[in-house]
């Protein structure tokens, strides 16, 4: 797959936004979903993963499965977005011919990521995020900045992002966003409205 395109906004959901939260997201406009999951064994992670991928596929949207391949084989998912310790892109591209993302932290990951032939980078945490527990500090706007002048495929910013972040994601020059807690915090029709309202006119 060469040049896929994809939406401004990702959402990544886990076993307890499923199928409340999600249904509500996808009826409010969201076409990207990343289905994540860090505690449940992986039976239980196969069991909601092909429940996320019957939902998506009724509102016509991306799906991508964090970590686990065989998983997004599984269950028909469109693509599948690594971390730095799974599965090598290289051993992915040979038994996956949908999308494929990585997470990098810094400026030689992005650039190594790009050369090992990935669709799109997942760059951050951009900011103090409680979804996932790792030890690298925020990168904060101006490393995020730097990256995406220096890559040509897309950079998904990710990690604590808020509505009061995106103008400033937008003016320097941030074109794709992950969030959770961003969206799935509160009221999540309305956040899913404000988030596309400010920052989707990238996807079309």
């Amino acid at each position: 797959m060469k040049n896929p395109k994809l939406p401004s906004i990702c959402l990544i959901v886990s076993s307890k936004d499923i199928p409340e939260k999600l249904e509500i997201a996808l009826k409010a406009g969201i076409r990207w979903i990343q289905y994540r999951e860090k505690e449940l064994t992986r039976k239980d992670i196969l069991a909601n993963a092909f429940q996320v991928r019957e939902i998506t596929k009724r509102h016509d949207t991306l799906l991508t499965i964090n970590d686990y391949l065989d998983i997004a084989i599984a269950v028909d998912a469109d693509g599948v977005h690594l971390g730095q310790d799974d599965l090598p892109v290289e051993a992915a591209k040979k038994s996956f011919s949908g999308i494929i993302g990585l997470s990098t932290h810094n400026l030689e990951e992005a650039i190594e990521a790009k050369e090992k032939g990935v669709h799109y980078i997942g760059f951050g945490p951009i900011f103090h995020t409680t979804t996932k527990k790792d030890a690298y500090q925020p990168r904060g706007y101006d490393m995020l900045s730097c990256i995406c002048k220096k890559l040509d495929i897309p950079v998904l910013a990710i990690g604590g992002i808020k509505k009061r972040h995106l103008k400033e994601l937008k003016e320097r020059g941030c074109r794709y966003l992950a969030t959770s807690s961003g969206i799935l915090d509160g009221e999540v029709k309305t956040n899913v409205e404000d988030f596309i309202k400010i920052f989707e006119l990238f996807s079309k």
